[in-house]
């Protein structure tokens, strides 16, 4: 581009970063529209409102090779809301990329696999936030944010602030987390975060930033690959056991919903296809069914 471009894209992209603040969206979703906006200006070199749709068209056709459909849909939807908001037109983004709908469902850890995972994790950090995590049913950010207020040893329950959707929400903090978080606290003792960043004690106890977010995750894949899982499982995957776990233990589905923080009830009613034990209420239930009714076989007339 040359300097008059360069110009109006940086008018543009503070444009989109303006509107973005003002629509109350959350800093990880200004940084991934945001990052749409770059990607796509850097692949062109030229301006957004000068890229044509066939180019457009081109450009995703180009990304779905390269990129995970997660990728793409977030890209889809940043350079729309630029397309709304920035530059005030409509864009028929479904006529361009429209990716699959997929209903896969996830690998579930038993509680052999869980427990081999905190015992097989060597940093106590690491192992307090798995734990953590999977015993309060966290989603990874929200385990990353937690803050020495936020821990109600009292009333036995935690403060999650902000979660997702910008909700509020209190969890039941199991005796054995509330341990483990006391005595990783004990090495650290910052004031205000739980997992400060920093490869000191020291260095911990004056962070004013939580663990990294990418180095956290790379090393829950070592982890896991370690202990010899060959499950595909994330930091999200404790999220998944734990709400499927309570299903098996015969938790309602609305207190499972309200622990995790799900909108909707169909989000939770997932769990019931994830576990073994609601299987097996449902052929028992279904024979016991059966068995009522009064039958004479063929070879029995």
């Amino acid at each position: 581009m040359n300097k008059k471009d360069q110009q109006r894209f940086k008018s543009l992209y503070k444009q989109h970063l303006n509107a973005l603040k003002r629509q109350g969206k959350s800093e990880r979703t200004i940084d991934s529209y945001s990052r749409a906006v770059r990607r796509i200006t850097l692949h062109f070199d030229r301006c957004p409102d000068q890229i044509t749709r066939k180019q457009m068209e081109n450009y995703f056709s180009s990304l779905v090779e390269s990129h995970s459909w997660s990728t793409v849909k977030v890209d889809r939807n940043g350079l729309q809301f630029f397309y709304k908001h920035v530059l005030k037109q409509q864009w028929e983004w479904v006529n361009i990329v429209k990716p699959p709908i997929t209903k896969k469902l996830p690998d579930i850890l038993n509680h052999r696999e869980i427990s081999k995972i905190i015992n097989g994790t060597r940093e106590l950090r690491y192992q307090t936030y798995i734990l953590i995590v999977y015993g309060l049913g966290l989603r990874l950010g929200e385990g990353l944010n937690l803050k020495v207020g936020d821990i109600d040893a009292d009333k036995m329950r935690v403060h999650i602030r902000l979660a997702k959707g910008r909700k509020d929400r209190f969890v039941i903090l199991p005796k054995t987390a509330l341990f483990a978080l006391r005595a990783y606290w004990q090495t650290h003792r910052n004031p205000d975060l739980l997992f400060p960043a920093g490869k000191t004690q020291e260095d911990r106890r004056f962070a004013k930033t939580h663990m990294n977010r990418g180095g956290l995750q790379k090393s829950f894949k070592v982890i896991v690959k370690s202990c010899n899982i060959k499950k595909e499982v994330t930091i999200h995957s404790l999220r998944h056991c734990y709400g499927t776990h309570l299903t098996e233990d015969g938790l309602n589905l609305r207190a499972i919903q309200h622990q995790m923080g799900h909108e909707c009830p169909k989000t939770t009613a997932i769990y019931t296809q994830l576990t073994e034990a609601v299987n097996q209420n449902t052929e028992k239930m279904i024979n016991t069914m059966i068995d009522r009714l009064t039958i004479k076989l063929d070879g029995e007339r």
